[in-house]
């Protein structure tokens, strides 16, 4: 049995102590970026692309490298989609793992490709206009590269493409206009404190929609207060990056 009230007093208190700089956290992974004007397509390009290699692999690393990439003239067209369609995929490999932003070195560079691909022909290179186009709604959006998944790999899984909403609104001028549609998105670190608040038990662990269940008994918890699920990711992402040392 989920006792709810239990929950929502710890949550508070994890969001107080994030809110207090006491669970770390002075720089999350997209933090490393190259500074661009926040309204603009080349930013928006730069936390969308690198986002759909954001799996399995150490954040902190990915942009790093994808930092690297952009900064470097010789490999910096790889955030342009018309330049990346334009270019041989083995050049494009070359420059996706001259700093590590791929690690795979025939799957990933498909990857970038296809969705320069989409972005490109879908929404003349302009990433902002698929949201123009669906009226900023996360509903929408969802439905729309549900339905069109297979141009947007990788981006369009559950968990990446929350957490991709969430790192738009926090690195971007984006403002959606039913931002308590974006789930929590139910990574390792989200799943296994979600686990010490008694939110799921470990018998669930090894079930193949643990993803869901962990999104959905978030939004049961949290839907009578005033945050949204994806308010609670970087609280609970950082308690247990920290490894739960922190006492609540």
């Amino acid at each position: 049995m989920i006792d709810k009230a239990k929950i929502q007093a710890d949550i508070f208190k994890l969001l107080d102590l994030h809110t207090g700089g006491k669970l770390g956290g002075e720089k999350m992974p997209e933090d490393e970026n190259p500074g661009l004007n926040i309204s603009s397509k080349e930013n928006y390009l730069y936390f969308t692309l690198p986002m759909a290699l954001n799996y399995q692999r150490n954040s902190y690393k990915l942009w790093e490298a994808a930092n690297h990439t952009y900064e470097d003239e010789l490999t910096a067209d790889c955030f342009c989609p018309q330049a990346v369609i334009q270019i041989s995929l083995e050049l494009l490999r070359e420059k996706l793992l001259k700093y590590k932003v791929a690690l795979q070195p025939n799957k990933q560079p498909i990857i970038w490709r296809t969705l320069c691909s989409t972005i490109h022909e879908q929404f003349n290179d302009d990433i902002r206009n698929l949201f123009i186009q669906e009226k900023f709604s996360v509903a929408n959006i969802k439905k729309y590269i549900t339905e069109n998944k297979s141009r947007f790999p990788y981006l369009g899984g559950k968990k990446i493409l929350n957490y991709w909403f969430y790192v738009l609104e926090q690195y971007t001028d984006i403002s959606f206009a039913d931002r308590e549609n974006i789930s929590i998105a139910p990574d390792t670190h989200i799943i296994q404190a979600s686990l010490k608040l008694g939110i799921i038990e470990e018998t669930e662990l090894d079930r193949q929609d643990l993803q869901d269940i962990v999104a959905e008994r978030w939004q049961e918890i949290l839907k009578d207060t005033c945050y949204c699920p994806i308010d609670i990711h970087t609280p609970l992402w950082l308690w247990s990056r920290g490894k739960f040392k922190v006492i609540i």
